[in-house]
């Protein structure tokens, strides 16, 4: 117990509400009548969570020791980001504390805290002036910073004529040099190229092994795989797991993040129905008998379709455009007259999408019902999914991969044939 380190982060019970469509939609009149109307609850000292709340975060507690890097991870709307902008002292939380031992910065945007007409070096000390650092502060570590960012030859240009690379590598310096007790990063490891990503590991670990603690969010499990001993999954705005990274990482995995990753479920009253077609379930199923809905970039899945169909002669066909985060379609299929069910009841279609096609993103499925060649039925929204990158191909890159697809590809190696001239 001795030699047990301090805890530098402290959160107990930490909850955030977020209050959905409640601006501008009601009047003085409407909202005098709605807590008339609530009036008995109150009395009776009834707190019926209202429709239009939203818990972005629901208790979340945990310790973080001095030293110690820690990685986030989760899907999208798990909490990360409102956790970060707590303890950041961006935005208060709804109930709940959390303590520092230490002064705390943090980068939680690639140039946070920089104006773009200011110079490098400018923005430096006004950037370290934001941490709560001392000019004398600043003026110590200057030189060590240009060194790390390797923008040297323009520290005196603005930086709104820097590339996204020098931003980074400045904006990273500056946090990582002046002299914070505890960072908080957000995804700043996803821009930049190998030599940088290395150094940034490298002056993490320093980091640590100075006493400094580091708390580090992101949807790359390969980067916080590498970075950081120790992982927190937030799953509904709660802590799922807390633990070593590998054993954290891997409940990730098999849980999906919040449930079965591309699982959309209809009742029977409410499924959508469209000519002599009702549709009950859509769902992304892994080939991975041990992870059915963790659906890799290196694995095969297929998106299948369970229905019902009540009788008809005209042939049923599945048109399914594939949207990623930004909207932009990456494949339309449908389904060819073969796999039409000719006989009355319940049936599943199931579309193959082979391993190494896709890029790690989410997904959104539109999806559209013909009957003899006319729209029956469009569900512009009927099922996402995510498709994680658990890469091992990296060879100490941990950046966001380019592009829509991530197709594999045979390289070959050869003598190189004889020149003809």
């Amino acid at each position: 117990m001795k030699n047990e380190r301090p805890w530098a982060i402290k959160v107990d019970d930490l909850t955030k509400r977020y209050r959905l469509g409640g601006a501008g939609s009601t009047n003085l009149r409407q909202t005098i009548s709605q807590g008339v109307k609530r009036l008995p609850e109150l009395l009776r000292g009834e707190q019926r969570p209202r429709p239009e709340d939203f818990w972005a975060l629901k208790g979340v507690s945990f310790d973080i020791k001095r030293g110690e890097i820690v990685g986030v991870v989760g899907k999208n709307g798990a909490g990360k980001s409102t956790l970060l902008k707590i303890l950041s002292q961006i935005t208060e939380p709804t109930s709940g504390e959390v303590r520092f031992r230490g002064h705390v910065g943090s980068l939680l945007e690639v140039g946070t805290g920089f104006h773009p007409e200011l110079s490098g070096r400018d923005n430096v000390f006004l950037n370290g002036a934001i941490l709560g650092m001392s000019r004398q502060q600043i003026a110590r570590k200057f030189d060590e910073i240009v060194a790390f960012a390797e923008v040297a030859d323009f520290i005196d240009t603005p930086v709104k004529r820097y590339s996204s690379g020098m931003y980074t590598r400045l904006a990273f310096a500056v946090a990582a040099h002046l002299e914070t007790d505890i960072l908080l990063i957000d995804e700043v490891l996803a821009v930049g190229d190998i030599g940088f990503q290395q150094k940034c590991l490298a002056r993490m670990g320093e980091m640590a092994h100075d006493g400094r603690t580091v708390l580090f969010v992101s949807h790359n499990i390969t980067a916080v795989q590498s970075l950081c001993p120790r992982a927190i999954l937030l799953q509904g705005g709660k802590v799922a797991a807390d633990g070593r990274t590998h054993d954290v990482l891997n409940a990730y995995l098999r849980a999906g993040a919040e449930g079965p990753s591309g699982v959309r479920l209809w009742s029977p009253e409410d499924a959508p129905t469209g000519g002599s077609t009702k549709i009950h379930a859509i769902q992304a199923i892994s080939f991975d008998a041990d992870r059915r809905h963790h659906v890799d970039i290196h694995t095969p899945f297929q998106i299948a379709f369970d229905y019902e169909w009540t009788g008809g002669s005209q042939p049923l066909r599945f048109d399914i455009r594939v949207l990623n985060r930004s909207g932009v379609v990456v494949f339309f299929i449908s389904s060819s007259k073969s796999t039409w069910a000719q006989t009355p009841g319940r049936h599943r279609i199931s579309c193959m999408i082979p391993a190494d096609l896709l890029n790690a993103d989410e997904y959104r499925l539109h999806v559209t019902l013909l009957q003899g060649g006319e729209e029956v039925l469009d569900l512009p929204d009927a099922m996402t999914f995510e498709i994680l990158d658990s890469d091992r191909d990296r060879d100490g890159w941990y950046g966001e991969w380019e592009g829509v697809l991530r197709p594999r590809f045979e390289w070959r190696a050869e003598a190189a044939p004889a020149v003809i001239a």
